[in-house]
C-alpha cells in the first residue's frame, strides 16, 4: 500500500544519528557537516516506487555533490521480514543505481521515528545550518506512469537552498512503500 511522507514543519533541525553503512563503518550527522545542503533519504531496495527512480536519484546527487549537496541514504525496513532490504543487498543496490554516498542502516528504527520517516522514498533537504527546507517528492515519476525521472521537484528544491533561498510551499509530499515498522514501533 502507498503511503505519503507526513511532511515535517520546515524549520525543524536534523535529527542527530550516528548509524553504520553497508560497507561497515559509522556515519554520523556530525560527519556530513559543512556543506551548503544536506539531503536524508530514506530508501530501501525492494520498493518498487524507489526501483522507479534508483538510478536517477544517483545521477541528481552526482550532479549536486559537486556543488556543494552532501547525501545520506537510509534503510530502516525490518528486514527479518523484509530480507531484499538487508545490507548485502542494499550493496547491489547502491551499485546497480550508482549511489555515491553512504547508505546507512537503522535497524533500532530510532532514526526513521526521530526523522517522522514515513515511506521509501522519503526525502528531507537541509539548508547549511541544517534545518529542514524542503520535504517532499523527487519528481513525478512513479511505477504505474511513464513520467520521465530527472529529480525535477526535488533539483527545485536543491536549486533554492544552494542560493540561500526558502523554498516556497506546498510542496508535494512524497509517495512510496510504507517503512516495514518492526510491531513495536509502528508510530500509528
Amino acid at each position: 500500500m502507498a503511503v505519503n511522507s507526513f511532511m515535517v514543519p520546515l524549520g525543524t533541525p536534523a535529527p542527530e544519528f550516528d548509524l553504520p553503512s553497508i560497507e561497515g563503518e559509522n556515519v554520523a550527522l556530525a560527519d556530513l557537516a559543512g556543506t551548503p545542503a544536506l539531503l536524508v533519504v530514506f530508501l530501501s531496495n525492494h520498493c518498487p516506487y524507489v526501483r522507479r527512480i534508483e538510478d536517477a536519484i544517483g545521477r541528481v546527487t552526482a550532479e549536486y555533490a559537486r556543488r556543494g549537496l552532501t547525501t545520506a541514504a537510509i534503510c530502516s525496513n525490518d528486514v527479518t521480514r523484509y530480507p531484499d532490504d538487508d545490507a548485502a543487498h542494499l550493496r547491489e543496490q547502491a551499485k546497480r543505481a550508482g549511489f555515491g554516498f553512504p547508505y546507512l542502516i537503522d535497524e533500532s528504527q530510532r532514526v526513521a521515528l526521530a526523522y517522522r520517516a514515513a515511506c521509501t522514498p522519503d526525502f528531507f533537504l537541509y539548508d547549511a545550518g541544517r534545518r529542514l527546507a524542503y520535504r517532499g517528492e523527487f519528481d513525478g515519476a512513479r511505477p504505474k506512469n511513464d513520467v520521465p525521472s530527472d529529480g525535477g521537484t526535488l533539483r527545485a528544491a536543491l536549486e533554492r537552498v544552494l542560493a540561500g533561498e526558502p523554498v516556497p510551499e506546498p510542496h508535494t509530499p512524497s509517495l512510496g512503500c510504507g517503512i516495514k515498522w518492526k510491531p513495536e514501533n509502528e508510530p500509528f
